[in-house]
């Protein structure tokens, strides 16, 4: 098997509940998520199934390009990576960054508290469903550890064949 392309760990974001996340130059990685990160409402954020999010830099590129005001951190990503090929991300995927390794787990759904990042407030412009190969995705961490802004990103597997 040749080695996959590597992306790089463009920046880590953390808050204290809410969005925008800031920007920390590294973070320690648990089961339940990055350190200094915590969620307003567990219901639908965090757990060990959600423990991590991420999105892509050439995604958030290409929607300012589209003119929304979108920016690291301001749809609420720990992790923003560049360097993969996005639309290959569904759930099973496993990542390592740095000496973390984490396993997607699902495309993450956008609400009315990321609309100040989208022209018109059109948070839906992140929804998996209307725009395949555009959502944030979720992860579970399989190894734990600290992460550093410019750590290396690598796919270890690629996505089941099955739908996510």
């Amino acid at each position: 098997m040749s080695p996959r392309p590597a992306g790089r760990l463009e920046s880590i974001n953390v808050s204290r509940g809410g969005v925008p996340k800031r920007a920390v130059p590294q973070a320690l990685v648990t089961e339940e998520g990055l350190s200094g990160d915590r969620q307003d409402d567990r219901r639908y954020h965090g757990g060990v199934d959600r423990a991590v999010t991420l999105f892509s830099l050439e995604r958030i590129d290409l929607l300012r390009a589209e003119g929304h005001p979108i920016g690291i951190g301001t749809t609420g990503e720990n992790l923003t990576v560049s360097g993969l090929d996005w639309a290959t991300l569904k759930s099973g995927v496993r990542l390592r960054v740095g000496a973390v390794e984490l396993e997607l787990t699902k495309f993450a759904s956008p609400c009315e508290k990321i609309a100040r990042s989208f022209a018109q407030g059109d948070y839906a412009r992140l929804s998996e469903k209307s725009h395949p190969g555009w959502s944030r995705v979720c992860a579970r961490v399989r190894q734990g550890g600290p992460v550093r802004t410019g750590d290396t990103v690598v796919v270890l597997e690629p996505a089941p064949d099955a739908a996510d």
